[in-house]
């Protein structure tokens, strides 16, 4: 698609903040989501975000660049409208955590993720008021229906955007333990990174790196610190 319009702004609209565009082919229009609802976000700093996408294109559109926007979208039009689908979601990956499935003692990975990963799980105990099971190996453990309970409705009390963001955090990192670490303020989110994906980096590191499996976890680390980001800005 060609670009249609010149100007980008941002402005106060219903409680939030809205994105228009100006120019030869269209006259100071707020932009609608993919669903066509009012496109309306919570901060002017992630308005200003994702209004930088629009105003950074080039001659042509390129939609894979619009991360914020397609995030924005997903708040408003699928998370919006049904919270409760979202947070059973996200309540799944609390019970497949990679965090908690831990190779066997004696296998020389486990020292490394014990070290990476207990203070992580642990930290999400003390804050949730949880407990976790850890288990050895891959043959799937229910962990304790209060723990997912008591997860949901943490969750519940998330606006949609956060949810949102949550969905690719805790996807990417297939660790809901991780994804909520990856919301608090200040969090080292490079870091999250690396411990959730601490058995591909010691895989690498015994049979060398593949340029393929290399780009694709590039793109798929610069999604997670996308949607941090994303994240931080809608509470800015």
């Amino acid at each position: 698609m060609k670009r249609f319009y010149r100007d980008v702004t941002v402005e106060a609209a219903n409680g939030g903040f809205c994105i228009l565009l100006d120019g030869p082919a269209v006259k100071k229009q707020a932009i609608k989501t993919q669903g066509g609802r009012a496109q309306i976000v919570p901060t002017r700093a992630l308005a200003t975000a994702m209004a930088a996408e629009w105003a950074e294109q080039g001659e042509t559109i390129d939609t894979a660049r619009f991360v914020f926007r397609d995030m924005a979208d997903y708040a408003i039009d699928v998370v919006a409208p049904d919270p409760a689908a979202t947070i059973a979601a996200l309540v799944g990956y609390a019970g497949t955590d990679t965090l908690c499935y831990r190779a066997f003692p004696d296998e020389p990975i486990a020292p490394r993720q014990h070290a990476q990963w207990e203070p992580l799980v642990e930290d999400a105990e003390a804050r949730f008021s949880v407990r976790f099971v850890r288990v050895a190996g891959v043959m799937p453990r229910p962990q304790p229906t209060e723990t997912i309970a008591t997860l949901a409705a943490h969750l519940d009390g998330h606006d949609a955007f956060t949810l949102a963001a949550l969905r690719n955090l805790a996807g990417l990192a297939a660790s809901l333990i991780v994804g909520l670490a990856a919301l608090e303020p200040d969090a080292p989110v490079e870091a999250l990174w690396d411990a959730a994906h601490l058995e591909e980096h010691w895989q690498a590191e015994l049979w060398g790196k593949d340029a393929e499996a290399e780009a694709r976890s590039a793109r798929r680390r610069a999604d997670f610190l996308a949607a941090a980001r994303f994240a931080a800005l809608a509470r800015s």
